[in-house]
C-alpha cells in the first residue's frame, strides 16, 4: 500500500480578493453539470493522482456512504486536543448551499451526488483563548467531471458573494481565494485544491477573527475542511489545523481506492 505525504499548501498561484463566508462548509456541493452558462472544469484537467482500482470506487449511495464513513476526519484527523462538537454529523440527506441572498442553507443534494457528509469538531477554549470550531466533508459524485465541476463553482461563489452569512449571527468577509492543480507549489496529494482565508464573525465569539477553508478534488471526491478562530488564536495555528484534517481525508481515500500491489 502506497504512503500519500501529507500536503504543506504553498502560496497560491491565483488569488481573488473578495469580502466573502461560509455555511459552515462552504463548498459542500452545488455543482450541476447540466446547469447552462455557469463555471466548468477545466478541460486540461491533471491527471488523477491515485491509481484507483475500478472495483473498489463507489457506484451507488450505499457503497459512497459506506466509503465516506472509512476516509472523513475524527478529532484526531486534526491533531491533539481536538474534541466532537454537538451536532457531531449532519444528516447525509442534505448539504449546504449558497443561495442569492448569500445565505448558506441545507437543501437536498445535487442528483449527480451519491452521498455526502458533514462533520463539527472543536478545539475547546483555554486560558487566554477562545474555542476553535473545525468542520469537516466528504462528498462522492457519480463522476470525476462531476467533483470538478464543483471545485468550479466554489471558486465562483467567493466572488459572487463578497460577504456571506454561515449560520444565525455569524458572518465572514475580506476573503482571499486561491487554486492550485496538482503538481503546483508542491502539492502531490489533490487533482485540484482551493483554499479562502478571511475573517470571522459571530455574536457568541465576536471577531473578526481568522476564517481557514481549503478544499480538494481527487478522482470522483471532493473534501474540505474549516476552521473558524476566537480570541487568542493565531491564523498559523488554524491553518495547521484545516490542513492536517484535509490532509488526512485525502491520505485515506488514497489508500481505500488505489490499486492493490
Amino acid at each position: 500500500m502506497h504512503r500519500y505525504a501529507i500536503p504543506v499548501l504553498a502560496p497560491l498561484m491565483f488569488l481573488a480578493a473578495c469580502s466573502s463566508g461560509d455555511g459552515g462548509t462552504p463548498s459542500a456541493g452545488k455543482a450541476d453539470p447540466s446547469a447552462k452558462g455557469g463555471p466548468g472544469p477545466d478541460t486540461a484537467s491533471p491527471t488523477p493522482v491515485v491509481d484507483a482500482d475500478p472495483a473498489r470506487l463507489p457506484r451507488d449511495s450505499e457503497t459512497a456512504l459506506d466509503l465516506i464513513g472509512k476516509v472523513i476526519a475524527d478529532p484526531d484527523s486534526f491533531g491533539p486536543g481536538v474534541v466532537r462538537r454537538r451536532p457531531y454529523e449532519s444528516g447525509p440527506a442534505t448539504w449546504p448551499v449558497l443561495g442569492a441572498d448569500c445565505v448558506w442553507h441545507q437543501e437536498k443534494p445535487a442528483r449527480n451526488v451519491l452521498a455526502t457528509l458533514s462533520r463539527s469538531f472543536e478545539v475547546p477554549a483555554a486560558q487566554g483563548k477562545g474555542p476553535v470550531r473545525l468542520s469537516a466533508v466528504v462528498t462522492v459524485h457519480r463522476t470525476r467531471e462531476d467533483a470538478q465541476w464543483e471545485m468550479a463553482e466554489s471558486l465562483e461563489e467567493t466572488m459572487r458573494c463578497p460577504t456571506q452569512q454561515l449560520q444565525e449571527g455569524e458572518k465572514i468577509g475580506s476573503m482571499v481565494s486561491g487554486v492550485l492543480t496538482g503538481g503546483e507549489g508542491g502539492q502531490s496529494t489533490a487533482e485540484d485544491m482551493l483554499t479562502e482565508t478571511g475573517e470571522f464573525t459571530s455574536t457568541e465569539l465576536g471577531g473578526p477573527h481568522v476564517y481557514d477553508w481549503q478544499q480538494a478534488q481527487s478522482l470522483q471526491f471532493t473534501v474540505a475542511a474549516t476552521g473558524k478562530g476566537a480570541e487568542g488564536r493565531t491564523g498559523q495555528e488554524i491553518s495547521d489545523l484545516v490542513a492536517q484534517g484535509l490532509a488526512t481525508m485525502l491520505v485515506r481515500i488514497g489508500s481505500a481506492v488505489e490499486k492493490q500491489s
